[in-house]
C-alpha cells in the first residue's frame, strides 16, 4: 500500500472515531443531563399527583365538627377510631336531649335480632310486629324509647329535629303502634347512652367523638350496620391532617377511658330517664 493511501485511511478512521464520540456526547446531553434533574422532576410530578388526589369529590369533605360548642339535641356523635371503650366503639349516636339535666343519646347502629312483638309483649299493639328493636345504649336497658318521623306534630312526643320525634310514654307507644307505622320511619330502642354536659364536652375535646348534623335518612337508615363506616370515612381527611397541637392519640384514648369508666351513676340516669 502506498504512503498516500495509508494516510488517507488513517484520516478516515480518525474522522469516523470523532463522529462516533460526538454522537455519544450529544446522546449524553440529550438524556443524561435531564436524568440528573430527575429528582426535581419526580418531586414535581409527585406533588402534582398529591394535589390532584387531594381534590376529592365535594361530598367526601367532612361536614362535621370537633368543637364541643356544636353539641346539642339533633346532632350525631360518630365514634373516633381511637375510642377504645367497647360499649361505644364504632357507634353512631343521635343526641335526643341536651340540657342542664343531662344528655340522652340513642345508638343508631346497634340493631338486634329481637322483634318488637317479643320486646314489647305487654303491648297488644306490638303483636305480630317483626321489625327489630335496637340497643339504645348501655344505661337502663329495660327503658324503652321510640324515634318516629312524622310530617304532622305528635302530641306528647319530644321534637328533636325536623320531623323526628322522641317517644317515651307507654300510652303514646301504644297509640303509635296502633296506627301501624312503617318500620322505615319508626324505630324502638332499649336503653340509652347518658352523660352530663360537662362529661360529653370533655370527651369531644379529647377526640373521642365527631359531631355531625342529623338527618332523618341517617336516623332511619335501612342498613344501619354500615352506618359507622360511612360516617367515619367523611372524617378521614381531617384524621390524616392532625393539627400539630393535638395530643398523642394514645394519651387521648387513655384519658377518655379514665373519664368514661364507671362515672355514670343511678342518680344521673334517673335525671336523664325522666
Amino acid at each position: 500500500m502506498s504512503l498516500r493511501k495509508l494516510c488517507f485511511y488513517t484520516m478516515l478512521v480518525a474522522i469516523l472515531a470523532w463522529a462516533v464520540a460526538g454522537r455519544s456526547i450529544r446522546h449524553s446531553k440529550e438524556f443524561d443531563v435531564p436524568e440528573a434533574n430527575a429528582g426535581w422532576n419526580d418531586l414535581s410530578f409527585a406533588a402534582s399527583f398529591r394535589l390532584k388526589s387531594e381534590m376529592l369529590p365535594a361530598d367526601f369533605f367532612p361536614v362535621q365538627s370537633k368543637n364541643a360548642k356544636s353539641l346539642g339535641a339533633g346532632k350525631l356523635l360518630v365514634a373516633s377510631r381511637n375510642l377504645g371503650d367497647p360499649r361505644f366503639a364504632k357507634t353512631v349516636i343521635l343526641l335526643a336531649r341536651y340540657d342542664a339535666q343531662g344528655v340522652l343519646g340513642l345508638f343508631l347502629n346497634r340493631r338486634t335480632a329481637i322483634p318488637l312483638s317479643r320486646a314489647l309483649e305487654s303491648m297488644k299493639a306490638a303483636k305480630n310486629r317483626s321489625d327489630p328493636v335496637y340497643l339504645g345504649g348501655p344505661v337502663e336497658t329495660p327503658a324503652v324509647f321510640g324515634l318516629f318521623q312524622s310530617a304532622a306534630k305528635i302530641e306528647g312526643a319530644e321534637h328533636i329535629f325536623d320531623g323526628v320525634y322522641l317517644i317515651t310514654s307507654k300510652p303514646l307507644f301504644e297509640q303509635t303502634l296502633t296506627a301501624r307505622p312503617d318500620a322505615g320511619v319508626f324505630h324502638v330502642y332499649l336503653g340509652y347512652a347518658g352523660w352530663t354536659q360537662e362529661q360529653l364536652k370533655k370527651e369531644v375535646e379529647l377526640g373521642a367523638w365527631f359531631i355531625f348534623p342529623a338527618e332523618a335518612s341517617t336516623v332511619f337508615k335501612a342498613d344501619p350496620d354500615s352506618l359507622w363506616r360511612e360516617m367515619i370515612r367523611k372524617t378521614e381527611l381531617q384524621l390524616a391532617r392532625n393539627r400539630p397541637g393535638d395530643a398523642d392519640p394514645r394519651t387521648r384514648v387513655s384519658k377518655f377511658a379514665e373519664l368514661s369508666g364507671g362515672r355514670w351513676n343511678s342518680t344521673q340516669a334517673a335525671r336523664i330517664g325522666r
